[in-house]
């Protein structure tokens, strides 16, 4: 089934169609070549499974650029115009940070767009991409002017057509030459993309784009993918050298279109990369906090007690106390639910006197609370935090008493000399957590 077929609306005007295929837990940007609508591209079953298999590890994210397939055919435009269009799209579809994966000169434009919009992008995949797509004295990977001037005049007399598009077969995608029914639809495909006149003017964009000079500012990691070239050149290559620390793969088969050939080998690599990505960002979003759990004590007899409109009150006054002490002392409210507040603090030392400040406001009124803290790594979760330091905090938070402020060692060994007097509560278990914990009570002022 094709998913349907939606508008973003760019700043002027334009109207850039995208679809979304898959829920996985990753944005990927799959940016095709110039000449693609988004559904006529599917009708094909081995570009159908190639797109399916990268919806299954991602939320994948299509989109015709604009003047070609389903997109407003208004201008031709050039790479700062597509890569505002990609930010459009992106914006549309609420995606923050992305992985974009460009095949040929789709590359070459998400290249451009992680290079100017570090910010957006969570990695790169770069399949048969050139750093630049004319020949020069000193990139002798691009095409000679000579070979684009023919290339020009074929295109003229032949676009979408089937003999023309089986010479584009036999040197793109040699191992589908003989499939009629492939180049058919390839044919099919570049009609419904554009006009001869309006791909001649994507030719003219493509053959004078050069990125060379961004590359270097590229900070996702990357993933460079090729298949070896007949002619025995790596430009592939070349480009992966230009970007910082990122990673090339050679594959076996002269098939510069990913659905070609040996498809799997690049959505392997790919997927693979994708999840040592994921597995990565786990480990940079975590960061060292002290984790605050606070509630009131015996709450449900409290509540049984004072009836429901008394105990709407306290819990009213109970909240605003808690909220102003943890902004008085810089923290950060996580969650909240019931009569319990979860904060994090980048300090502990504020985490401790925040803790004794919400215990003696509400001591004050009649109202104990108890509180539990820890320091430990952790982990972002959708703006939220989680991890093992947090279950620890928790289950601190869980064993302490009325008005008490319970610590783990790790708290106090770090405010040592801060002038906070901690009493040894002994070593515990905590529910869920290996080991022995040795627990401390902060001493009241």
């Amino acid at each position: 089934m094709i998913p349907e077929t939606r508008y973003a609306k760019t700043v002027d005007g334009v109207h850039i169609a995208y679809q979304v295929r898959g829920d996985g837990p990753v944005d990927l940007v799959y940016v095709m070549q110039y000449a693609n609508n988004l559904e006529v591209v599917a009708e094909h079953p081995r570009a159908a499974r190639f797109l399916d298999r990268i919806a299954s590890f991602s939320r994948l994210i299509l989109f015709d650029k604009r003047g070609t397939g389903l997109s407003d055919r208004r201008q031709t435009p050039d790479l700062e115009m597509r890569a505002d269009d990609l930010r459009v799209v992106l914006d549309a579809v609420g995606s923050e940070r992305a992985v974009l994966f460009g095949e040929s000169e789709g590359g070459s434009l998400v290249a451009f767009f992680a290079a100017a919009h570090p910010q957006r992008v969570l990695a790169l995949i770069l399949f048969a991409t050139l750093a630049r797509y004319a020949w020069a004295p000193d990139y002798p990977f691009g095409m000679r002017r000579d070979e684009y001037e023919a290339r020009r005049g074929a295109l003229v007399s032949g676009w979408g057509t089937f003999d023309y598009v089986r010479g584009l077969v036999e040197e793109q995608a040699p191992s589908m030459a003989g499939d009629a029914d492939y180049i058919r639809w390839w044919a099919k495909l570049q009609r419904h993309a554009a006009s001869p006149a309006a791909a001649l003017e994507f030719e003219d964009v493509w053959y004078g784009t050069d990125v060379r000079d961004v590359l270097g500012s590229v900070q996702a990691p990357t993933l460079v993918l090729s298949r070896t070239r007949s002619d025995g050149l790596s430009p592939a290559r070349d480009l992966a050298d230009r970007i910082p620390g990122a990673k090339y793969l050679e594959m076996p088969g002269f098939d510069q279109v990913p659905e070609a050939g040996n498809m799997d080998e690049v959505l392997d690599a790919a997927e693979t990369f994708v999840q040592s990505i994921r597995a990565e960002e786990t480990v940079i979003n975590r960061a060292l906090a002290t984790v605050l759990f606070t509630d009131i004590v015996e709450s449900t007899a409290k509540a049984t007690g004072l009836g429901d409109a008394a105990w709407k009150d306290v819990v009213e006054r109970h909240h605003r106390t808690v909220r102003a002490m943890i902004g008085r002392y810089r923290g950060r409210e996580i969650d909240t639910a019931g009569d319990g507040f979860f904060a994090t603090f980048d300090g502990p030392s504020r985490a401790v006197r925040c803790a004794l400040a919400i215990v003696e406001a509400l001591q004050a009124i009649g109202l104990p609370v108890r509180a539990g803290l820890h320091t430990g790594e952790v982990e972002a979760i959708d703006e939220k935090a989680g991890g093992i330091a947090v279950i620890i905090g928790a289950r601190i938070g869980a064993m302490a008493g009325p008005s008490e402020v319970l610590v783990s060692s790790t708290v106090r060994d770090l405010v040592a000399g801060s002038g906070l007097v901690f009493e040894d509560r002994g070593e515990h278990q905590l529910k869920g957590v290996p080991g022995e914990w040795r627990l401390y009570a902060v001493a009241l002022h």
